[in-house]
């Protein structure tokens, strides 16, 4: 699709209803039903999709389970690896289109879904070269010496991944690359709030050659759909992005076949400044680390602990971050946060606030919905920072999602480090110090899947991801996530 966002509407918006892709055929749901996808930024309408039910997913299954014992089957690695990256190449070619879908669906700026480019193209690719660097080993046995022994890695089947709305292009290539690098297929199931970017980064898929069944896109709710594909038989291995309940109900439905289960779930990151560091690099990293994409990130940095020398330098400068930045639509250039993605969303964020102010917390910006003319059809919460934040508090405890900071003051390491680590979650923590020892030694005991020091958020497809805790288990990138879609199979071969 050619494609100028100054002229044009977006092509994949055509006023028809979309379909689902499965068996590598458009179809809608069997059921006739649909639902609507609205613009975050202004509540119109985008596009009504396929609500699919049980039925759908059980026809998707059987679409991957013929794809998984068929074509693809026969596919050998370098073929696999051809496949992927030429959807690599269109992925690229189509960028900016599918940077827009993901603005006009989940509201993000479009300088924010825009810049990913680098890493998920190169995501693709990276797993497009393990394709032929999959290799099992011999082993030295204690049999005699007419004994051959070795292991053999093998894809475990049918994936079932749901996806989460605050990233859905980070989600479809995150779930997809190391789907195809092993030889599995898949049963996508976007979130409902933000489905549009899915289904477009299905057509590539086709138009890149994949055999039909090896990506089926199933677009529905989550309580219906989504729980179908965790719970069926036909699905080795679920691979879900999203909240910890969600998480744990996904957990009980694998008990039936007990397939495999990897879970990238909530975080309630600390973000930790030392006196000893660069204060202007630290409270910038420290605010942004909030603020990126409204606060709908899993690793936001929402506690901010800072030693008390800098404390109040610190507060002061994240304000003046928060009141500085441009909340507005998406799709404006100049706009640095846009809304968040649903007014369910929005009056979860704002009720939190209002726990704040109840718990004796200190307002210092932001805290309001932003509903002047031009947003006011929008669902925009301006940037906030709370001061006096206690521990207990629920803002300094449970995930906001949402634009919001708690800056809590602290004097030791050991002190900081018991705070950090009494939450439920262990997702990310950020660092700031000069002193390399000391770096190194808080790096070690922090209860986080991700340690970054002297900078935040930082992702390369080289490096694993995940967490631990109620965060999660398995891991996302590196060399780490393809054995969660590998078995291990042992071969005994007696030759005397």
């Amino acid at each position: 699709m050619d494609f100028d966002p100054m002229t044009d509407r977006h092509p994949f918006l055509d006023g028809q209803p979309k379909r689902m892709l499965i068996g590598g055929q458009w179809v809608p749901a069997l059921s006739g039903k649909t639902f609507e996808t609205r613009n975050p930024a202004n509540g119109d309408l985008l596009a009504l999709v396929p609500e699919a039910g049980p039925e759908d997913i059980d026809r998707a299954v059987a679409a991957a389970r013929a794809a998984f014992e068929g074509p693809w089957r026969r596919f050998k690695p370098d073929e696999r690896q051809a496949v992927m990256l030429r959807f690599a190449d269109l992925l690229e070619r189509h960028w900016d289109e599918l940077a827009w879908l993901d603005t006009l669906d989940m509201g993000a700026p479009i300088r924010h879904t825009r810049g990913s480019q680098r890493h998920l193209i190169g995501l693709m690719r990276y797993y497009a070269g393990q394709a032929t660097a999959l290799y099992g080993q011999t082993a030295e046995t204690s049999m005699n010496g007419e004994m051959f022994a070795a292991t053999l890695k093998e894809p475990v089947g049918v994936v079932g991944s749901i996806i989460p709305w605050n990233g859905p292009l980070w989600a479809c290539v995150f779930k997809t690359a190391p789907v195809l690098a092993t030889g599995c297929t898949l049963v996508l199931k976007p979130a409902e709030d933000a489905p549009l970017t899915p289904l477009r980064f299905a057509e590539l898929a086709l138009e890149a050659g994949l055999p039909p069944g090896v990506i089926n896109v199933v677009t529905g709710h989550g309580r219906v759909a989504g729980a179908a594909l965790a719970a069926h038989p036909g699905v080795d291995k679920v691979s879900f992005t999203g909240s910890v309940g969600t998480g744990q109900e996904i957990v009980r439905a694998s008990a039936g076949n007990l397939k495999r289960v990897s879970l990238e779930l909530g975080g309630k990151s600390p973000h930790i400044l030392f006196d000893d560091a660069d204060v202007e690099a630290a409270a910038t990293a420290a605010a942004y680390g909030v603020f990126a994409n409204a606060g709908q990130i899993c690793t936001a940095g929402t506690r901010v602990f800072v030693q008390r020398r800098i404390h109040d330098q610190v507060v002061e400068r994240m304000a003046q971050i928060g009141a500085s930045l441009r909340v507005g639509p998406g799709t404006h250039s100049d706009s640095d946060i846009g809304p968040l993605v649903s007014a369910r969303q929005m009056e979860r964020v704002l009720g939190y606030v209002g726990s704040a102010h109840e718990e004796g917390a200190r307002l210092v910006c932001g805290g309001t919905r932003l509903d002047d003319p031009v947003r006011a059809a929008g669902n925009f919460v301006a940037p906030t920072v709370f001061a006096d934040v206690a521990d207990p508090m629920r803002i300094a405890r449970e995930e906001i999602f949402g634009p919001v900071a708690s800056v809590m003051p602290f004097d030791t390491l050991d002190e900081v480090v018991q705070r950090a680590n009494d939450s439920p979650f262990g997702l990310g923590a950020g660092v700031w110090t000069r002193d390399i020892g000391r770096a190194h030694a808080i790096a070690r005991r922090l209860q986080s899947g991700s340690v970054w020091v002297n900078c935040y958020n930082q992702m390369d497809p080289s490096m694993p991801f995940g967490g631990v805790k109620l965060s999660g288990y398995g891991r996302e990138s590196g060399l780490q996530q393809l054995d969660e879609y590998l078995h291990v199979k042992g071969l005994w071969i007696q030759h005397g």
